[in-house]
């Protein structure tokens, strides 16, 4: 029997918000364990929460940003469940009347679009974290640290529309695009700003009734994400076909063994016994508010591309490449806007620039070569100053001395030979010491025409212009 698999994702979207969502403390990664706490965050008897109103205007913009409808009236309600690093013993969360539901995003998977429905986007608060083994302090014991307790998320839930890890990795890396393009997420997988809970199950091939789901939990790479939901379909697979049965249960992905693994039954809603938190008021967002959020959307990243193909004249791929990230568009469009040509500006920044970012450890953000200065590197190029191979000299000393590309020409003496009588005196050289390998090319062996070019090249060092190059040595190899 052939089976089909069915996939929910809910994707942890941490925000980048300097404080919390109910109180002032800190949301800076990385500081010393419950030194950003308070006692709100540590759920102390009488303390307050108070809504962070940034964290609803980031809520907003990431429901437009995904076609979902904005709920006019929402309200918080209280998630109860006891964990070691959940203070308060409920998690302030959204369960009815969420503030974001009923979106889409478009997903492309090889040469087919697809769209995968969002059930909802819902405000909460994180929890804390365990600290196991020697981090904790002395013993085998464990420690908890409150200082991610309180820190805002948004929870993204799909429908169960995805039928693959292609297409699941495809939705991930979308609105991964989409927050970290908002500004609104830093989109960090390993310090945990961005994270899935997988639904995974499966049920024969045209069948209309859903398997059991076991739910993968805090998945933090795409690459693992494809790796647990491939293992989870193929467990359920073979436990089916020997006679089993799927049980829903939450289970943990373990990269080193590539497998998953049972964690807990999987609780439901009543579970959790949701119930409206008394000490939060309904939210109400006014259609003014929701317009103003709106007319603050940045272009989204597929209205880009289609802009960079039609005024812009970029291929497909390269369009797509060049919005990978809002500060890598924003670099490209910049070099355009200083003058240059849109598509050698982007095959460097696809090429030349993203190598050397990626060898330094360097983001677009830093990048020590200007938009500007790559635009006027490119000038010297079109207008024949410099040849593309020394083009690629000049560049690598931009990045090491921040120097404008003309004084760099300048100074080493790079200005392309571009004089025929020069050039004719090195080709007639060059034909000399090589007397056999003209004979092979005047027989038919037209493949030697590439070594001729090569040695004047080497002997101009890289300056003599190749199209002046070209034109002589076929000139004087015709004889």
């Amino acid at each position: 029997m052939k089976y089909q698999p069915v996939i929910g994702l809910e994707v942890h979207v941490q925000l980048l918000t300097d404080t919390k969502i109910f109180c002032g403390c800190s949301t800076k990664f990385g500081a010393e364990p419950n030194s950003q706490t308070c006692p709100v965050c540590l759920g102390l008897p009488g303390a307050l929460p108070v809504l962070n109103k940034k964290v609803v205007e980031f809520a907003i913009k990431a429901g437009l940003s995904t076609n979902c409808s904005i709920t006019p009236r929402s309200i918080f309600a209280r998630k109860n469940y006891f964990y070691p690093d959940l203070p308060k013993g409920y998690q302030i969360s959204q369960f009815e009347d969420p503030i974001c539901q009923w979106g889409w995003l478009d997903i492309k998977v090889g040469e087919e679009t697809k769209r995968i429905g969002i059930t909802r986007i819902h405000m909460e608060e994180d929890a804390g974290k365990l600290v196991h083994g020697e981090l904790s302090g002395p013993g085998d014991g464990s420690g908890v640290d409150l200082n991610r307790a309180c820190t805002p998320l948004l929870e993204v839930v799909s429908e169960p529309d995805l039928r693959s890890s292609d297409e699941a990795v495809a939705y991930l890396k979308q609105l991964h695009q989409i927050v970290t393009w908002l500004g609104i997420c830093d989109g960090n997988m390993e310090e945990g700003s961005f994270r899935c809970d997988a639904n995974v199950s499966v049920m024969p091939v045209g069948s209309d009734k859903l398997g059991t789901r076991a739910e993968i939990k805090n998945v933090n790479s795409f690459k693992f994400v494809k790796l647990a939901i491939e293992y989870e379909i193929q467990r359920q697979i073979d436990l089916i076909e020997d006679g089993g049965t799927v049980v829903q249960e939450t289970r943990l992905f373990d990269p080193n063994s590539g497998k998953t693994r049972s964690m807990r039954s999987k609780e439901e809603a009543h579970d959790y016994r949701y119930f409206p938190d008394p000490d939060l008021v309904p939210l109400v967002i006014s259609e003014q508010w929701i317009e103003r959020s709106r007319g603050e959307l940045p272009e989204l990243p597929e209205q880009r591309q289609q802009r960079f193909m039609a005024e812009l004249g970029l291929p497909p791929y390269d369009a797509e490449v060049l919005t990978a990230c809002r500060a890598l568009a924003d670099y490209f469009e910049a070099g355009v806007a200083a003058g240059g040509n849109a598509k050698a500006v982007g095959n460097w920044v696809m090429g030349e620039i993203t190598r050397a970012l990626n060898d330094s450890g360097t983001s677009i953000e830093t990048c020590p070569v200007s938009p500007e200065q790559l635009a006027e590197l490119l000038k010297l190029i079109d207008n024949g100053t410099i040849s593309g191979k020394i083009a690629k000299t000049v560049f690598d000393e931009m990045w090491r001395s921040g120097k404008a590309p003309q004084a760099i020409v300048e100074e080493q003496g790079l200005i392309q030979v571009s004089d025929s009588g020069a050039i004719e005196g090195i080709i007639d050289e060059i034909i000399a010491a090589n007397a056999g390998q003209v004979e092979e090319y005047r027989g038919g062996k037209e493949k030697v025409f590439g070594f001729f070019v090569g040695q004047v090249m080497k002997a101009s060092k890289g300056k003599a212009n190749p199209t002046v190059v070209n034109e002589l040595l076929l000139n004087k190899l015709k004889g």
